[in-house]
């Protein structure tokens, strides 16, 4: 009796293990990018106005284009950036960057276009997702997937941490953190709201909190949230959102 309930409960605790670790960080991502519109922001283009800033994205057959217009005293501001690189133009005239400013400006563009667009890109080669831990978040049941980047693919703020809350059951991403050291450095707490799903790809709103306390572990985040000791920074509002996909079709 003793032997078999002691294989009953080796059998019992494999099973729990099983079912806790059902998915892997890299599994989980895919199936949040799978629910936000998968394939389709491959050939998606899309356009939207960001405080003021009108910013449009076009993808397909692994070439980009992501583009920011300015409204400037000299007329309007256009930052085009690709596979090729920066390029600025001032009312359809093309101006040199100056070296010192192409990384600034390409940054702002991009992670513009990045936090839009979430959880695109999340399965880039130089990006490294795991899960650490599972959370309750206003009585939903969340995985806490951390991200990281490889120095060699992943950008100039490569060294950035992000932590991810997605949604167990609907593989969503309802809320995130992210520590990053530009700047002076700093740690912020997003909720998403607002969810919405344009031609097939899925686009939220946030609420943008933080923490003056850059040693918090991104992990604390959600409990300090849900005990209301973050402090609500501003509101991340995407307006005018146009979402145009590309479909092949069959030759007659």
């Amino acid at each position: 009796m003793k032997k078999f309930s002691f294989l009953m409960l080796l059998l019992f605790s494999g099973l729990f293990s099983t079912v806790t670790a059902q998915f892997s960080g890299d599994e989980i991502v895919d199936k949040t990018i799978e629910k936000a519109g998968g394939s389709r922001f491959d050939k998606a283009s899309i356009s939207f106005t960001f405080r003021g800033k009108e910013y449009r994205s076009a993808r397909s057959n692994g070439n980009y284009q992501l583009e920011r217009l300015i409204p400037g005293t000299d007329g309007m501001v256009h930052d085009i950036l690709n596979n090729h690189g920066l390029s600025r133009s001032i009312e359809s005239c093309k101006v040199k960057v100056v070296d010192s400013m192409v990384t600034k400006i390409s940054d702002g563009v991009n992670s513009v276009h990045y936090f839009a667009n979430l959880p695109y890109g999340l399965n880039a080669p130089a990006v490294n997702k795991e899960l650490v831990g599972e959370a309750k978040i206003k009585g939903a049941s969340y995985y806490e997937v951390r991200v990281t980047f490889d120095q060699e693919g992943g950008g100039t703020d490569f060294d950035d941490e992000f932590m991810y809350w997605i949604h167990k059951e609907n593989f969503t991403i309802d809320y995130l953190a992210y520590k990053y050291a530009v700047d002076g450095g700093g740690i912020r707490f997003r909720e998403a709201y607002n969810s919405r799903v344009i031609n097939g790809i899925r686009f939220v709103d946030y609420k943008n909190y933080k923490t003056d306390d850059l040693s918090t572990p991104l992990s604390k985040l959600d409990t300090m949230f849900e005990k209301e000791q973050l402090k609500l920074l501003s509101k991340i509002e995407l307006e005018n959102v146009y979402v145009y996909v590309y479909v092949e079709k069959d030759c007659c």
